[in-house]
């Protein structure tokens, strides 16, 4: 990997530079509202509390694989995990990298490692062997590795038997869907968030006219935020069903 194409960003709530700003290299941004703060945990609270003890020290003791279905948050707290740390930190979508095996080359140097959608590319000879490498070099160097897939990693099909032991040994949390009054109460929290005033009953309104999961409900809230902004509305029911249409 080319450390000169990516994006250094240091950051602090002072706006001063400091050894203890974040620092992250990102060819990839990261999204503002994807932070601990804006994730409700519902029966996740283990999880939860198992990330954020990495926002100060930035080290776990083993590699952490996140699976679960899609929108269950496994983007977004690999985010959070890059966002909260005072340490290295890179963030890697791999099914946007499909054929780019070479993008983890020395990511093992830097001090977290958020590897998104594992599953899309294990298999391939390459990518397992550049994923084997990452799982060595951070552990031998002290970092921390985080990885996601839709499913749990022994039922994947590795190409390196090597990697199969290895992403068996992390921790491995499957990430539990919201109940129906759960999710209601994490859109809620999302719209809070950005800034928008939306009730319980238009909340439910939207979950009952669009898929429930949160990536799906927090895509729509931010389409019916810009559309509101535009137009000048809040989000009562009626707006929502005009838009949803």
């Amino acid at each position: 990997m080319d450390k000169d194409t990516y994006e250094l960003a240091t950051g602090s709530n002072s706006g001063e530079n400091s050894k203890n700003s974040s620092q992250m290299l990102l060819p990839f941004p990261l999204q503002p509202q994807l932070r601990f703060e804006t994730f409700y945990s519902g029966e996740n609270k283990v999880l939860l509390d198992q990330l954020k003890s990495t926002k100060k020290t930035g080290i776990l003791s083993a590699p952490v694989w996140l699976w679960g279905k899609s929108g269950s948050g496994k983007t977004h707290l690999l985010q959070a995990v890059c966002a909260a740390t005072n340490k290295r930190a890179i963030y890697l979508p791999l099914s946007s990298l499909k054929q780019k095996p070479e993008v983890l080359d020395d990511v093992a140097s830097l001090d977290v490692v958020a590897l998104d959608d594992v599953d899309v590319v294990i298999g391939d000879p390459e990518w397992d062997q550049a994923l084997f490498s990452v799982f060595n070099g951070l552990w031998n160097e002290g970092g921390t590795l985080l990885c996601s897939s839709k499913s749990p990693p022994r039922t994947l099909n590795y190409n390196l038997p090597d990697l199969h032991s290895r992403a068996g040994g992390s921790d491995i949390y499957q990430i539990k869907s919201l109940s129906e009054p759960d999710s209601i109460l994490a859109l809620r929290m999302r719209a809070q968030f950005i800034g928008l005033d939306l009730s319980e009953e238009s909340a439910k309104f939207l979950a009952k006219r669009v898929r429930r999961d949160m990536g799906t409900l927090c895509f729509w809230l931010e389409k019916l935020q810009r559309a509101a902004i535009l137009k000048q509305r809040k989000l009562t029911i009626p707006f929502i069903r005009d838009y949803l249409g």
